[in-house]
Parts: structure tokens; C-alpha cells; sequence
């Protein structure tokens, strides 16, 4: 069993930035890929960010490329989540992840094994 807890979110002008943590316990966490979803007001949940056991390959939904930066430190058993450029669409409520089957990577939320509480990110213009 893993917890994940989730720190760091609040309300932010668009365009600012924002850094999100999330603490993780339980089983080793370093044995599983870890990530970012999120779910904004009247859709479904959504991949944002996925980082794997090592932290040496990430992968990226489209719409935060180039802007959000995910990355972990095992030794804390902490990943990070820095957003830079916020927009309004990015509003959200943004959930941590960990997953240890292959298809992880693949962004589904099925293929998720534990969830965090959720911590929610709010852009204003």
C-alpha cells in the first residue's frame, strides 16, 4: 500500500507558477512510476505529467509541454510538479498518482494503482 499526499496548490494569477509536492509512504515508492492527473469542474479526470522509477524518462499530456516540469527524489520519496505559465485552463483539482504496471505510461487513469487526495490549482485572470 502507498499514500500519496499532495502540497503546494492555491490560487495563482494566469501566467504565474506554482510548485506541487507530493509526500509519499508505505511501500517503497521508488518501485513505482509516479504522476500527475487532474480533473477540472464538469470533466473527466486527465493525464498531466508521468515520471518513471528512476526519474530519467517523463512523458507529457500536449497541453502543459514546454510549460509544466515533473520530477522526482527518491531519497525523499517526493515528486514534484513545477507549473510555470499558468493558464485558465489549467484550473483544476490536481491528483498524485503512482503505478507500477507497464501500461502506467501509457496516461490512462485505469492504469493507476494509488491516488492521492487531491490539491486544487486555481488560475485567475
Amino acid at each position: 500500500q502507498v499514500q500519496l499526499v499532495e502540497s503546494g496548490g492555491g490560487l495563482v494569477q494566469a501566467g504565474g507558477s506554482l510548485r506541487l509536492s507530493c509526500a509519499a509512504s508505505g511501500r517503497t515508492s521508488s518501485s513505482y512510476g509516479m504522476g500527475w492527473f487532474r480533473q477540472a469542474p464538469g470533466k473527466e479526470r486527465e493525464f498531466v505529467a508521468i515520471i518513471n522509477r528512476g526519474g530519467f524518462t517523463t512523458w507529457y499530456d500536449d497541453s502543459v509541454k514546454g510549460r509544466f516540469t515533473i520530477s522526482r527524489d527518491n531519497a525523499k520519496n517526493t515528486v514534484y510538479l513545477q507549473m510555470n505559465s499558468l493558464k485558465l485552463e489549467d484550473t483544476a483539482v490536481y491528483y498524485c498518482t503512482a503505478g507500477a504496471r507497464p501500461e502506467y505510461d501509457s496516461g490512462s487513469p485505469l492504469s493507476v494503482d494509488y491516488w492521492g487526495q487531491g490539491t486544487l490549482v486555481a488560475a485567475s485572470s
